[in-house]
């Protein structure tokens, strides 16, 4: 009887020895603080996403500028450049390229299946404007012309009815030239609408 006590006792020791060492992996899970790093990622809401409809925006200089700008305010954002061909872009990490198939709506169908509230899409083309407003994103033109619920309905009639004349021929002219006002005024909007989502908590850390 005593060989077999001093044996559970002898058991016991070593498992206290064990205890003592280093924690087991749940616990150290346990205890461990998160790092600062690991605390920013688990608090850190949505990003502001910027979807450019690439293939002919004269204001994609402006985009990487002020997303730049707001990035380095801490607010977290990322820029998606879609195109049918391959653009160069900036080497930061909240720019990345997506280039599509070649097809007439393949830029506009890929930014439609993924803005929503909090995005921004930056186009002229009026279809993907609407379908952008329509799924809650904010959509600006290359002018700095901002689209609505409450303008996108005469948006697309206007280009409807001159679709219509220029296929009649009673318009032969395109768009006026892009001026360099209309770079100082998108630059604006794009402004105001990222300060917008970040107030209404996007792109930005929630409080521990």
């Amino acid at each position: 009887m005593y060989p077999r006590r001093e044996g559970r006792r002898d058991c016991s020791s070593r498992r206290t020895v064990r205890r003592q060492g280093a924690p087991s992996a749940h616990q150290a899970w346990r205890v461990a603080a998160p790092s600062k790093v690991a605390r920013s990622f688990l608090t850190q809401s949505s990003p502001i996403t910027i979807y450019i409809d690439a293939d002919a925006c004269p204001v994609k200089q402006e985009i990487y500028r002020v997303a730049e700008r707001h990035a380095r305010k801490g607010t977290a954002l990322k820029v998606f450049v879609v195109s049918n061909a391959p653009i160069a872009i900036p080497r930061d990490e909240f720019v990345e390229r997506v280039v599509v198939g070649a097809g007439m709506d393949e830029a506009d169908n890929w930014i439609a299946e993924r803005a929503r509230r909090g995005d921004i899409v930056v186009t002229a083309d009026v279809p993907l404007a609407s379908r952008a407003v329509k799924a809650g994103a904010d959509a600006i033109a290359p002018n700095g012309r901002p689209f609505t619920a409450d303008s996108i309905g005469m948006a697309l009639a206007t280009r409807n009815l001159l679709d219509t004349l220029r296929g009649s021929g009673e318009i032969t002219g395109g768009p006026k030239p892009f001026a360099p006002r209309d770079r100082s005024e998108f630059l604006a909007a794009l402004d105001r609408a990222i300060v917008r989502l970040t107030r209404a908590g996007f792109g930005t850390s929630r409080a521990d």
